[in-house]
């Protein structure tokens, strides 16, 4: 039987940049399911977007599996508070870094405050991002232009700069792109094109930091229920329809996956991004 997912979408109506607290229909975080088996005991990450959506569900499976939390986030505090709270039942420590990623003091300066409260970074997840539909691609502004960059990909980078320094043999380095850089996506265009840059920067970054055993991998959501779709698409009444599975994911149904490569599961993997989008096939 095919699994369903009761959305209300239409009953949606959230301002820039999402806050999860005011979701009529709230993401799944964690399945009730989900056992934790200590893959990342007393290891130190830092997840940039783990105020809510995929961000949190990582955060809050990562302390489910031993880890300790640095949740970087924008202006999202009530979200912030409430992952740190789940994060924190599970025994773990967690600290919170608001600030704007596209200013490059900030991500220096982040850098430096997670790396002296924690002694070291582990793991890097670069979750954050942002996104503006556009019917027409000659409309798209420079303004929305260069945040999208500027957010998606090269605060991405320049932010893995900083964070290098801290880590240590076995360190992970997860980034978060997309279908959309592989399928594409018509109303997504400069926002698809930073994902395409994201899953190179992983394949070229793996290379020069495997003689380091610091491995660089990457997942690609298909279509996730997260509070930044309904507010940044106009049309959600059929989101995730399209996949063959019939609906949209969840973000308790792609967090496991960043456990599985911040464990030593996956020590014999770098370069690599693994597709979790409901059942679309794609290259790479």
């Amino acid at each position: 039987m095919k699994e369903t997912t009761t959305i209300e979408k239409g009953k949606e109506n959230l301002s820039r940049p999402g806050l999860e607290a005011n979701m009529n229909t709230k993401p799944e975080i964690i399945k009730d399911s989900y056992r934790g088996s200590a893959k990342l005991k007393g290891k130190r990450a830092m997840i940039t977007g783990g105020d809510s959506g995929i961000g949190r569900a990582i955060a809050v499976h990562f302390a489910k599996e031993g880890a300790h939390v640095a949740i970087v986030y924008l202006n999202e505090d009530g979200d912030a508070r409430k992952t740190k709270q789940m994060v924190e039942a599970e025994g773990v420590d967690c600290i919170l870094k608001e600030g704007d990623l596209a200013q490059f003091k900030f991500c220096k300066e982040v850098v430096e405050q997670v790396a002296q409260e924690f002694g070291q970074i582990d793991i890097l997840v670069n979750n954050a991002g942002t996104q503006y539909t556009e019917q027409n691609f000659t409309d798209i502004s420079v303004a929305h232009l260069e945040e999208t960059f500027k957010t998606n990909i090269v605060a991405m980078i320049y932010l893995t700069q900083q964070v290098f320094p801290h880590m240590k043999s076995g360190a992970r380095i997860i980034n978060t792109t997309s279908i959309t850089a592989y399928k594409g996506h018509p109303l997504l265009v400069d926002y698809s094109s930073t994902k395409g840059a994201i899953t190179s920067f992983t394949r070229s970054l793996s290379q020069q930091l495997a003689e380091k055993n610091i491995l660089v991998n990457a997942v690609a959501p298909g279509p996730i229920w997260t509070p930044l779709i309904p507010a940044t698409m106009n049309d959600i009444d059929d989101f995730g329809e399209h996949t063959p599975l019939g609906r949209c994911g969840q973000p308790s149904e792609i967090a496991p996956a960043y456990v599985f490569l911040a464990s030593e599961d996956s020590t014999y993997m770098t370069g690599q991004v693994l597709h979790i989008n409901g059942g679309q096939v794609v290259g790479g």
